[in-house]
């Protein structure tokens, strides 16, 4: 089914765009110790993907991003409450919120599933390999491409505005929130913003990668670019390289074992952080040892 032709090309660039999208945005999460809370998000959202596509009748509906976005919001406000008002531990408080509105979603799948053809793979798996079938038709007539692709480059294009407006609250309140404060950045907006769009970027893809995929691509990639540089601009530089690379080898290891597009990127991207996290490892022994043997040499 798939080739090394204009289909492969389709999906890496799809899902290059992905990957990229949630890179950029897993950044500034991980720069806020809240790389965790896309996870909560990813799974949060399944209730309001249930209620959206029962309204819907499809899994294309604007209500369905409707949804996913309004229970990504409750997410993040239920996880900053437990966290600030009940005094809960930030992991504590992640794992309360994402465990229930997840549990809720799939009592609501299992309520409505006479009514709506709809079930839990159907939104945790996506499999990126039904891309060049699945195509925008206009009214015409007119095919435009793989709907998925649009909808991904909708999607980075919207992430790229958001941080390009954003970009000074978003660092400043992501190094130093109390320091954005005195300045006068509202860092509740920010970070419920920043929040907003991670669950648009998560039901956006979900199509694609499948909702529980995405927590990795938005996990993963920043955290092998913050183990090689500190910087913030170098950071998101590497971190774009990485959703490509990634990306690239993906599909074409699926594409040679014959297995999921999806999961072998998400493989991929944890073994170059494991080749990367024992390479560093090393490199800082190596730096530690020299320095001993300099002072003692100097001794």
């Amino acid at each position: 089914m798939i080739s090394f032709d204009s289909n492969a090309f389709l999906i890496i660039t799809t899902a290059s765009l992905i990957a990229i999208s949630c890179g950029l945005l897993g950044v500034f999460m991980m720069l806020r110790k809240m790389a965790m809370t896309g996870d909560a998000i990813s799974h949060a959202v399944l209730p309001g993907i249930v209620i959206g596509f029962f309204v819907s009748g499809s899994q294309r509906g604007i209500e369905v991003i409707i949804g996913a976005g309004l229970l990504g919001i409750l997410a993040t406000l239920m996880i900053d409450w437990l966290r600030k008002k009940a005094k809960v531990q930030l992991d504590a408080s992640i794992g309360i919120t994402f465990t229930l509105l997840f549990a809720i979603g799939i009592i609501l799948i299992n309520i409505l599933a006479y009514k709506v053809d709809l079930d839990q793979e159907c939104v945790l798996y996506g499999e990126i390999a039904y891309l060049p079938i699945d195509l925008w038709i206009t009214g015409s007539g007119m095919s435009m491409g793989p709907r998925i692709s649009w909808l991904a480059l909708l999607n980075l294009l919207l992430v790229l505005l958001f941080i390009r407006l954003l970009f000074k609250e978003l660092k400043l309140t992501s190094f130093d929130e109390n320091f954005g404060l005195a300045l006068g950045i509202p860092a509740g907006a920010i970070n419920l913003a920043l929040m907003s769009m991670v669950s648009y970027t998560t039901v956006s893809s979900f199509e694609a990668v499948g909702a529980i995929l995405v927590v990795a691509l938005l996990v993963v990639p920043p955290a092998i670019a913050f183990l090689w540089t500190k910087a913030l601009i170098p950071l998101i530089k590497l971190t774009v390289v990485l959703g490509i690379v990634i990306s690239i080898l993906g599909y074409y290891l699926a594409f040679w074992l014959d297995s999921s597009i999806a999961g072998m990127m998400v493989t991929v991207a944890g073994v170059i952080f494991l080749i990367s996290a024992v390479v560093k490892s090393k490199k800082s022994k190596f730096s530690i040892g020299t320095q001993k043997t300099e002072k003692s040499f100097i001794a």
